[in-house]
């Protein structure tokens, strides 16, 4: 495992850096604190839009020369925007790794945001919509989401609607990067092959532009109550999302929770595949997944099956639900489980992106950081009796949020039962 240190630069950002000497590549990130729980419904969308807009120029450089700068360095440049961070990053060879940040820092300094570009972007981004609305179990997913979090900042679109994209302006979009993109809510995140030392003095004079803070107000939150959605459309199969609230990333018990996550649904030996698949024959495809953020989180179960069998499914889920709550899980399924997470953990680790990813995260939204042996340790120490207490989150049905994508309407709350 590599070395991890922080540094905080003169001009208040904080750098996350993790040297691994064994290999010959490094992935560099900015992480911002900026994503749709900061947004109002008016302006639905804008973290994701000003994400695109990066790409599409700056002062010195138009989009055709960003990708090209990447490409001549071998390197590769994406991002991506979620509920509560933005992240722009790229991987290279660490010889040249001040190049592609450069472009990167080019990007967050130096967008011109122009509104021919804009106009085109906002066409791309509602054809991007449509793509989600055409792929069900996305649309699913996204759905039981809102759902589970609606009123709230976590229940917010990230990708906006047509109607809100259409009221951001490029005052819109400006204003709101001067107000969220502040150096306290940014953090470089770096991993791989690379002098510590002389990238902290490449970057020390490289957010100056950028605001010194900002004030976030606390939301007031709206109490869950489970909730049923049916949405047709005219499809081969139908999809089903069936989530109950879960743990936040900070949560003294979110190992165990991962752990009962991978013992119900996490692997091909976990008990919804081996009952709704391979014992029934009734879904392709079926898992469950735990989700958190920085303060909440979800347990969500999935399963695509044919448009009759949604009853018997649900029924499927429904029984190992209540086998869970009478009986637990074994010994020998924890263990199981233990030894999956700490082998896709370890497998992660051998990725420097991987590594930039989970060190800029945690830092930004936790302001923390966790040590390999931190985890192993976290995973290892789970208890027979800590899946006991757990359970008990989601059990019971009634704590249940559930979202079909069909072919026609479906009562769901009376499968549910």
């Amino acid at each position: 495992m590599g070395n991890i240190s922080i540094r905080k630069l003169d001009c208040g950002v904080r750098v996350i850096m993790e040297k691994i000497d064994h290999v010959k590549s490094a992935a560099f990130g900015v992480w911002v604190k900026a994503g749709a729980i900061y947004e109002t419904s008016a302006n639905a969308g804008v973290s994701h839009f000003i994400e695109h807009m990066m790409f599409k120029g700056t002062e010195t450089r138009n989009a055709r020369q960003i990708a090209e700068d990447i490409d001549k360095i071998g390197g590769q440049i994406n991002a991506f925007t979620g509920k509560e961070a933005t992240c722009y990053y790229v991987k290279t060879i660490g010889t040249n790794l001040e190049k592609g940040a450069e472009v990167i820092l080019d990007m967050l300094n130096n967008s011109v945001f122009d509104k021919h570009e804009m106009t085109k972007e906002r066409k791309v981004i509602c054809e991007e919509i449509k793509m989600i609305e055409d792929q069900p179990d996305d649309l699913a997913h996204d759905t039981v989401t809102e759902l589970l979090f609606k009123g709230n900042p976590l229940g917010k679109s990230i990708i906006g609607t047509p109607t809100s994209l259409r009221g951001i302006s490029r005052n819109v979009m400006v204003e709101y990067k001067e107000r969220e993109y502040t150096r306290d809510s940014v953090v470089v995140s770096v991993a791989g092959n690379f002098d510590e030392d002389d990238f902290c003095a490449y970057l020390e004079d490289k957010f100056t532009g950028l605001g010194a803070s900002k004030t976030v107000e606390k939301a007031e939150l709206v109490p869950y109550r489970p909730s049923f959605r049916t949405i047709v459309k005219d499809i081969q199969q139908s999809h089903i999302c069936l989530a109950a609230k879960g743990l936040a990333l900070d949560d003294e018990r979110y190992y165990s929770m991962s752990l009962l996550n991978n013992i119900m649904g996490g692997s091909m030996s976990s008990r919804l595949f081996q009952n709704i698949r391979e014992e029934k024959g009734l879904a392709y495809s079926v898992f469950s997944m735990a989700s958190s953020f920085s303060n909440d989180g979800y347990f969500n179960i999935y399963a695509g099956v044919g448009h009759d069998k949604i009853k018997d499914a649900m029924g499927g889920i429904l029984e190992e639900l209540d086998i869970l709550d009478r009986e637990g899980v074994t010994e020998e399924e924890l263990s199981m489980a233990k030894e999956q997470m700490k082998a896709n953990y370890i497998f992660g680790q051998e990725n420097v992106a991987s590594r930039m990813f989970a060190n800029g995260k945690n830092l930004v939204l936790l302001d923390r950081i966790f040590t390999a042996e931190e985890v192993i340790e976290g995973i290892d120490s789970v208890t027979m009796e800590d899946i006991d207490n757990i359970k008990k989150l989601i059990c019971d049905p009634a704590l249940y949020t559930g979202v079909a994508v069909t072919d026609k309407r479906v009562n769901l709350k009376k499968f549910w039962k």
